[in-house]
């Protein structure tokens, strides 16, 4: 017997600066819910506020447009207080970020805030890998890992 479809309207992705890995997952998310015929709002945040107005970086932006995902309007923004209100789910990008929204947040937001990966599917890794510092080729590996997430996200949100 399945699981009970997960209700979720609204779906909040958070990394640190919000020019990497949080705006990817949402591009593909947006994408690939709608694909999936799932009306859910997505938007992404970051925890600091280094990049706030920025674009995307541009091999993220590079490494998204030749998987086919959008990501050239995207405006960098911080996770604001609102957002725990407004957003039924909060999935983190690596164990730092959700712990920075826990200190942000009050108690009654806890039980909607998780790590996107660990959320979205049972297999390692949990922390989503920050390609900002690494070689060109993460950015690439960014995009797959993205893509895995938002199938497991579909699934569970359709209680498989």
């Amino acid at each position: 017997m399945g699981k009970q479809p997960v209700t979720v309207r609204r779906v909040l992705f958070v990394c640190l600066g919000n020019i990497c890995r949080s705006p990817l997952v949402e591009g593909v998310a947006r994408k690939h819910l709608a694909d999936a015929g799932l009306d859910i709002e997505v938007a992404s945040r970051g925890t600091g506020n280094w990049h706030v107005g920025e674009q995307a970086d541009t091999r993220m932006r590079a490494a998204a447009a030749n998987a086919g995902y959008e990501l050239e309007i995207h405006c960098a923004r911080q996770l604001a207080a609102a957002d725990f209100e407004h957003y039924d789910l909060l999935l983190a990008m690596d164990g730092k970020n959700l712990r920075d929204m826990r200190a942000a947040s009050n108690r009654s937001a806890h039980d909607r805030l998780a790590l996107f990966l660990e959320w979205t599917s049972a297999a390692p890794p949990h922390d989503f890998p920050d390609p900002y510092y690494g070689e060109p080729e993460d950015f690439a590996r960014s995009v797959a890992l993205a893509e895995k997430g938002v199938e497991g996200l579909i699934k569970r949100l359709r209680g498989g």
